[in-house]
């Protein structure tokens, strides 16, 4: 898939943490209905794999990523499981290796310029950012990001709708990662009418930000 296309018509990806599968298929219709037919859904919970496969045999038109994928054998697990692209929270060789032999696209995450250079020497020009809001917010992004104009980055951790859209407007930001409108509550209460609601404004939100 072209990973860089989808974010950037996106714009937000959801950031998933599924308690149960059966919870996986009403969660994806909801975020589709709500304007957003992508979801990465984190290796956070034992559920992950098979939430993964589930939506992937069901909608087959709408882009699920595996999320915190910390080692090689949650990236096999992911890859076999149908998902789209593999994102970790940390820049692992062994990982990104395999996602290129396996012809899936990686976002590593960086968040230190030493990261950056890493990640540039290996080939990549788009990475995750994290822990966006924890390591500095934008202001921290423009400062490391500054010397590396031709990396593109996806902000992820604490992002919420308050400032989604700032930082969007950051030219080297091509999409955000969240989790706001699927919190594990709303997912684990069934509530996927809010999800919808709220994957409506987020989409706003997105289309708003005009770089």
């Amino acid at each position: 898939m072209d990973l860089e296309r989808m974010l950037s018509e996106t714009r937000v990806i959801p950031v998933v943490e599924i308690p149960r599968v059966e919870d996986a298929l009403p969660l994806a219709r909801a975020l589709a209905e709500g304007g957003l037919a992508c979801a990465e859904i984190t290796f956070r919970t034992a559920a992950a794999g098979a939430a993964i496969a589930a939506i992937t045999e069901a909608l087959p038109g709408f882009t699920v990523g595996a999320g915190t994928v910390l080692s090689v054998r949650q990236a096999e697990e992911a890859v076999a499981a149908g998902a789209s692209f593999l994102v970790s929270p940390g820049f692992d060789d062994a990982v990104v290796a395999f996602a290129r032999e396996s012809g899936v696209p990686v976002l590593p995450g960086v968040c230190t310029p030493s990261e950056i250079m890493h990640a540039v020497a290996q080939g990549l020009d788009l990475v995750k950012f994290f822990p966006a809001e924890a390591a500095g917010g934008l202001g921290y992004l423009k400062a490391v990001a500054a010397p590396f104009g031709a990396v593109r980055f996806v902000p992820t951790g604490g992002i919420g709708p308050a400032y989604v859209d700032v930082y969007l407007r950051h030219p080297q930001v091509l999409a955000c990662g969240g989790s706001w409108m699927v919190k594990r509550q709303l997912i684990t209460d069934g509530d996927f009418a809010t999800i919808g609601r709220l994957t409506t404004e987020a989409v706003a939100l997105a289309a708003a930000a005009v770089q």
